[in-house]
């Protein structure tokens, strides 16, 4: 860290932003764009050439609290307003962010690398779901119960909790923030967001864009810096009553136990180690495109990401050819050149896990069809197919988060069940065949949150998102989605 601002060097390509005061350094505190006390702050830098982006406002558990506290004097106002107006204010929020995608999905690409096709993807991802919640936040009912008592009348409500703080991952940094802040403010919550310190500029971009759709000050906060500090912090304010949390398995057991004390209620999305079961009946073009889908989307850097393949052996060898072609072809280099399809790993961490994972799997006997290394840059890997890869290789037991792609026989529907439920983690699930009893009984027997049958996409603002086991607790997206942030409130009237 350094202590001071706006340091001349800067990333060529934010010459492109049309709109500069997209690019955001300061945190948003109650209404305000602020340093913190000391003046702190964090570089960003591009993933793809190590080039500068900005510095970053690095704020604490202080900075932390004084969010807190504005998102708590902020809430009666916002909770209540009639939903309509917080819809319109969510509404003004979403037109801006589909203005502004052009340049969000610019800054997501210099800051997380994945390619700006994907980026602008992201973009309309995320501003789905502020639309959506602009929608439900007027469908939060008054529920009637037909009384059990003579000369009473029963009614059960929604009402919002209160403060919602907010942890979100470098890899979806604008998606996984509207899909939780949007509920949150829908139900008539305040937000205090910490977005992860790898990519900041997303949830600052977006910050600025809620202050122009009118959010009241207090009412949306972004407190970047240190994620032990800020996090920690939302977990032992009492008045911080909800925290949703993405990230992995590992932070969210600490998270939780950190929240216990204060008996918060909590969302969380957790890892993921997704089988992906292939059977011979299956379309083999197709299938091969759906693994490329589902292995390699973000390069390979998301929870949803196939990491465990398994084929149907009489067409295994066949799969494995026609999926190493494919691979093969894969395009890899920075996300702003033309046609990438795979760019940069996140960090460091990332590619030695990768590359401690591989060499592990070959030491165990598998075999390498395509990939190895790249000359594009140092956090690059090219995308890899391991095939033979046997089940107690650290691939098949632990997350990938990156470009490489495992595979495995299988014969017969009994042991593939078994297999892609040999985990602690259960969030998603993809199936190809052509059997449509086959689909329902998977659909069933697979103990996972989400179960994909001959697609990829199955995600988006309509259903609940989220996992069983170590992936997760509660939903995200769809009507599930804004109760987390609500409490039930019952009253009972004397008409007698």
């Amino acid at each position: 860290m350094t202590a001071h601002f706006g340091r001349p060097e800067r990333h060529p390509d934010l010459a492109r932003l049309a709109d500069r005061r997209l690019l955001r350094e300061l945190a948003y505190v109650d209404g305000k764009w602020t340093a913190g006390g000391d003046g702190a702050v964090v570089e960003i830098r591009d993933p793809a050439n190590g080039a500068a982006l900005a510095w970053i406002a690095a704020l604490g558990a202080e900075e932390a609290g004084e969010a807190i506290a504005a998102a708590a004097r902020a809430f009666p106002t916002w909770a209540g307003l009639l939903p309509q107006a917080r819809a319109a204010r969510l509404r003004a929020w979403y037109e801006l962010i589909l203005a502004a995608r052009e340049d969000l999905a610019l800054l997501m690409t210099l800051e997380q690398g994945k390619p700006l096709a994907e980026a602008r993807g992201e973009i309309d991802y995320a501003a789905s779901f502020v639309e959506w919640y602009a929608e439900e936040a007027k469908r939060l009912n008054v529920e009637s119960v037909t009384s059990h008592l003579a000369g009473a009348e029963m009614l059960v409500r929604r009402e919002p909790l209160g403060v919602v703080g907010v942890a979100t991952p470098w890899n979806f940094p604008s998606a996984m923030l509207t899909r939780k802040a949007a509920a949150a403010l829908a139900a008539g919550c305040t937000v205090v967001a910490h977005p992860s310190s790898y990519t900041p500029l997303s949830a600052l971009a977006l910050a600025e864009l809620a202050e122009r759709a009118g959010l009241p000050a207090g009412v949306f906060n972004v407190v970047t810096g240190d994620a032990e500090a800020i996090v920690g912090r939302l977990c032992d304010d009492m008045r911080v009553r909800a925290l949703s949390f993405t990230g992995s398995t590992e932070i969210g057991r600490q998270v939780a136990a950190r929240s216990a004390a204060s008996m918060k209620r909590l969302v969380m999305e957790l890892g993921g180690h997704a089988p992906l079961l292939v059977f011979a009946d299956a379309d083999l073009d197709r299938a091969v495109e759906i693994a490329i889908d589902a292995k390699f989307a973000t390069s390979g850097q998301d929870c949803l990401a196939a990491n465990r393949i398994y084929v149907e052996r009489p067409i295994y060898n066949a799969f494995c050819e026609a999926f190493a072609a494919r691979i093969r072809g894969l395009k890899v280099g920075p996300g702003l050149a033309p046609d990438v399809e795979i760019g940069p790993l996140m960090h460091e961490r990332a590619l030695a896990k990768v590359e401690a994972q591989v060499t592990d799997a070959l030491s165990r006997g598998a075999r390498r069809l395509a990939g190895g290394a790249h000359p594009a840059g140092p956090l690059f890997y090219q995308p890899t197919l391991l095939v033979d890869v046997p089940d107690e290789a650290l691939i098949m037991r632990e997350e990938t988060f990156g470009p490489v792609a495992a595979v495995a026989p299988f014969d017969s529907e009994a042991e593939a069940i078994a297999r892609a439920n040999a985990t602690d983690y259960g969030l998603v699930a993809y199936v190809v065949t052509r059997d449509g009893a086959r689909m329902l009984r998977l659909g069933r027997a697979l103990d996972y949150g989400m179960v994909a049958v001959n697609r990829v996409k199955i995600t988006g603002a309509p259903i609940p998102f989220g996992g069983v086991k170590q992936s997760g607790l509660g939903r995200e997206g769809s009507r599930h989605g804004i109760e987390a942030f609500t409490e039930l409130k019952y009253l009972c009237l004397d008409v007698a």
